[in-house]
């Protein structure tokens, strides 16, 4: 448990990586292990502006190709600052999001180059890939309720990615599950529209491939 490990969730919208994050979190600070929290975009402070304009600017609201730039530059900030001084030390790093949901939204969803934005990935990343990317697949419908529910209940209205659309959203799941067929030794698929217990015992279990 030394060595540090880096670790993501990927997911579309509303499929509860918040929870499993936290239960993760916790689940590893009680074995003693220093854990490093972030998100995507955000985790820095110039991150967590960029997360500001691209979620929530619709004035003038960044084109795909600026959104995917905005993206890049969030991740680069975070991996440079953040996420490899932590690994360095050992500590574990576990991220809400990465470089799979850029594909997965701007490449499947937007539509831009996958090339393009592999090779603008890795550069961002600095080569970095995590250890282990657990996907919470979740059915659209149950997405759907989830996503009404929680507008009701903190009356925060949904940012302008969740509003682009179900065929967006429809291509993007496509895409997160090409990306699990293409690398099954690093990304494990969750069924996550059961309750939190239930899936968070499926991801529990997915930490065996790297312990």
């Amino acid at each position: 448990m030394s060595s540090g490990k880096f670790i993501t969730f990927e997911g579309g919208e509303c499929c509860g990586k918040s929870t499993q994050v936290k239960l993760l979190r916790e689940a590893l600070e009680k074995e003693g292990v220093e854990v490093v929290l972030t998100r995507e975009p955000g985790g820095t402070w110039l991150s967590e502006q960029i997360r500001t304009l691209i979620k929530d600017q619709d004035e003038d609201a960044p084109c795909d190709r600026a959104e995917l730039l905005l993206f890049l530059a969030a991740r680069a900030q975070l991996v440079k600052n953040v996420i490899k001084p932590a690994l360095a030390r050992g500590a574990w790093v576990i991220s809400d999001r990465f470089s799979d949901s850029t594909l997965a939204y701007q490449g499947y969803g937007r539509g831009l180059s996958l090339e393009v934005i592999s090779i603008a990935n890795d550069f961002a990343c600095e080569g970095l890939k995590p250890d282990l990317t657990i996907l919470l697949s979740v059915d659209p419908s149950v997405a759907s309720s989830r996503m009404i529910g929680r507008t009701a209940a903190t009356k925060v209205p949904e940012d302008r990615i969740e509003r682009a659309g179900g065929e967006f959203h429809s291509r993007l799941r496509r895409g997160f599950a090409e990306i699990a067929n293409a690398e099954p030794w690093r990304v494990v698929t969750v069924d996550a529209n059961g309750t939190p217990e239930k899936v968070w015992e499926e991801v529990w279990t997915s930490l065996k491939r790297i312990r």
